[in-house]
């Protein structure tokens, strides 16, 4: 893949710049990466999130503590979910004590889904989204991404 300037045929205003447009046209690129690598398991890179954050969980777990952990914020996260119960990829159940509460959890078709992704699946593959970056480099890179987030710019 070319420089940013290459890529986008632009120029930019300063180094800040440059870096803001790199990093929003390379979330992008990988996120085009993620989704193409999950359609031949028919599950969204959201829906591919959750079942994570499930098998991580190992038990029943709120919607809202699913929903705060995942990675791209969806306001419908419910609606995936639903997705998800009908491929029968999770359980659900209510609360007896609050019945606006909604537990999940994933289901051994989920796991198995999960295993198969995790045998199969490239991306998953150490170094091969991040060829060509040695480990220092790359956490040197998640020490950035880190930085960023964590500075004070306003949401």
């Amino acid at each position: 893949m070319a420089a940013i300037e290459e890529e986008i045929k632009s120029e930019f205003k300063n180094d800040y710049h440059k870096a803001f447009v790199n990093i929003l046209y390379t979330a992008n690129w990988l996120s085009n990466l993620h989704t193409n690598a999950l359609k031949p398991y028919k599950i969204s890179t959201q829906q591919f999130n959750i079942l994570r954050i499930l098998r991580g969980g190992k038990s029943w777990m709120a919607m809202t503590d699913v929903k705060s952990r995942m990675v791209e914020k969806s306001p419908n996260t419910t609606r995936l979910a639903d997705k998800l119960l009908q491929q029968k990829y999770l359980e659900r159940k209510r609360s007896v004590k609050d019945r606006r509460v909604v537990f999940v959890r994933i289901s051994q078709k989920g796991l198995a889904l999960l295993t198969e992704i995790d045998a199969t699946w490239e991306l998953l593959k150490p170094g091969l989204m991040l060829d060509g970056i040695s480990e220092k480099e790359v956490l040197k890179l998640s020490e950035y991404l880190d930085q960023l987030r964590n500075s004070n710019i306003p949401e």
